[in-house]
């Protein structure tokens, strides 16, 4: 007999412009790695994220479908996207739930070090012994050079912060989007009016934008370079790491079983939000090379991000309370980043675990129609990852998983339509943008052999062992846990509105070919600029 998994139901209290809201906190997603980008390619960085958030809007469609054929599931496009899977493979189906969850998490870890250490910059002089005391747990320079995992006062603050975007969004999904529309109007809107402000004033300056060439190395210093191999290996790289912030507005898909009306509000939801992800990745990274330059962008505080806050508020001339109130303004525009980042991450643990994908204690909602548990989950994974000491190699490796859930979900577009033709979709994506997401999928594909490697020695590497953990907790809750059977709303689940029983599947080989071919051109991007 099929096992089941005890829970409470989902609450469907939000409609799409809430949605937005909650999604919100992706363009704050800028703020993670402009400086390594910037820092790495040079005055092409903000081509590097127009291009890519051009690609994350024209995915989003194939999303938006495949999210409408299961009204009823939360999680996002992964759990979707798994369900067309599932057929062809048992292990790329929670391949799919796992790397997405490993590329959503590291946002907590990631936002409050980076918030931490905004506040600590404007309240401490750099050479404080504040701010250098550290305590090393573990050194991890086996995985990646220089990488520890310490305690400091980064990480004690970051802790802190963490615990207070646990505590809001433990009341559920509706008190989670009227608190995140609050913290948008506070902190989005002074980061737009920071970038607005200096192209009025004329500081962005053309001559920023010269020579139109990616960075180089030169006798140990940082040079303007040329667009050959290494010069389009950089680029490669930069719209590697970007696309972990660009395509993140399909998190707005991660509420289908608490929309209100899911067929009218999902698509509504991911497009507004892909618009408004649109202005922001273009103009503010505009901006920033205008203004400050490739010499300023090489600052190591803002390679790292820590000093970004700083660098933004002297593109305006802040004075020093103009320029605390700046930066808590930008602390607050993370804050709005983590919680889009714990309210999708949780849900996707949260429906692995009612689908029989990861452990069952994973399924539990409260009251409220919180998971909990999962956020729990988050939560302690988020702290180890808070105590290592470099949060761009976390970024990486993480968006070595992002680009393995895309690809595969991209391609779920296709093999939901070819198996399940005549089931009913509340929004249907237009064949061409299908075609464009697919081929996306591979140009993806390619990045992450190309580009991984730019952000560290073994990223890639460090990416698929990641990705490759799911084995063991997929085969436990399987075999051991559900005795080899799935749940069995899981299994009704696989049969779409309209249909009686699970039909043949129509795309036959196509999938392993597909497959095949994303590992083919995975490697391609590695033996031409690797080997």
């Amino acid at each position: 007999m099929a096992t089941t998994t005890t829970s409470h139901e989902m609450v469907r209290d939000v409609n799409w412009t809430q949605v937005v809201f909650v999604a919100a906190g992706v363009p704050a997603l800028v703020l993670f790695s402009m400086g390594g980008i910037s820092a790495t390619v040079g005055a092409p960085a903000w081509l590097v994220w127009t291009i890519s958030v051009l690609f994350g809007f024209a995915q989003s469609f194939t999303y938006a479908e495949i999210a409408g054929l299961h009204p009823s599931k939360t999680g996002g496009t992964a759990v979707h996207g798994a369900t067309a899977w599932i057929r062809y493979s048992q292990i790329l189906a929670p391949l799919s739930l796992w790397s997405n969850w490993l590329a959503w998490t590291p946002v907590l870890a990631i936002g409050t070090g980076l918030g931490a250490g905004y506040l600590l910059s404007i309240f401490f002089e750099p050479g404080s012994s504040i701010l250098s005391w550290q305590v090393t747990l573990l050194d991890l320079g086996f995985v990646s050079e220089g990488l520890t995992l310490r305690i400091n006062a980064t990480f004690l603050l970051g802790a802190a912060i963490m615990l207070v975007c646990f505590a809001i969004q433990h009341r559920g999904i509706l008190r989670t989007a009227q608190i995140q529309a609050l913290l948008t109007i506070a902190s989005l809107l002074p980061l737009f009016i920071v970038c607005i402000i200096p192209l009025l004033q004329g500081k962005v300056l053309m001559s920023n934008f010269e020579p139109f060439t990616p960075l180089a190395t030169q006798d140990g210093q940082v040079v303007p370079g040329a667009w050959d191999k290494g010069g389009i290996l950089l680029f490669c790289g930069g719209l590697f790491i970007a696309a972990w912030s660009t395509y993140a507005f399909e998190t707005s898909v991660c509420y289908m079983s608490e929309f209100k009306n899911p067929g009218r509000d999902m698509p509504r939801a991911i497009i507004v939000s892909g618009l408004i992800c649109i202005v922001a990745y273009i103009i503010i990274p505009v901006v920033f090379q205008g203004v400050l330059g490739t010499q300023k962008m090489l600052d190591p505080g803002i390679a790292d991000g820590s000093g970004i806050g700083l660098a933004l508020a002297s593109m305006i001339d802040a004075g020093p309370i103009i320029t605390k109130l700046l930066v808590l303004a930008l602390l607050l525009s993370l804050i709005l980043a983590i919680m889009t980042a714990m309210a999708g991450s949780s849900r996707t643990l949260n429906q692995g675990g009612q689908d029989g994908w990861l452990p069952r204690y994973l399924g539990y909602v409260n009251h409220h129609g919180a998971p909990t548990r999962a956020m729990w989950t988050d939560l302690a994974f988020n702290l180890v990852l808070l105590a290592m000491s470099n949060y761009l190699f976390v970024l990486a490796v993480s968006n070595c998983n992002y680009l393995i859930f895309n690809f595969l979900n991209l391609n779920a577009g296709w093999i939901h339509r070819l198996d399940n033709p005549r089931v009913p979709r509340p929004w249907r994506c237009p064949n061409w943008l299908l075609a464009l997401g697919t081929i996306l999928a591979y140009v993806n594909a390619f990045l992450l052999g190309a580009g991984a490697n730019v952000w560290g020695k073994g990223t890639l590497l460090a990416g698929f062992i990641s990705a490759a953990l799911v084995i063991p907790f997929f085969l436990y809750r399987h075999y051991v846990t559900d005795k080899g059977v799935f749940p069995a709303h899981m299994q009704r689940d696989l049969i779409l509105r309209g249909e009686t029983t699970l039909g043949p599947k129509h795309a036959g080989m196509l999938p392993y070919l597909a497959l095949a071919g994303g590992i083919a051109a995975c490697l391609l991007g590695y033996v031409i600029f690797w080997r």
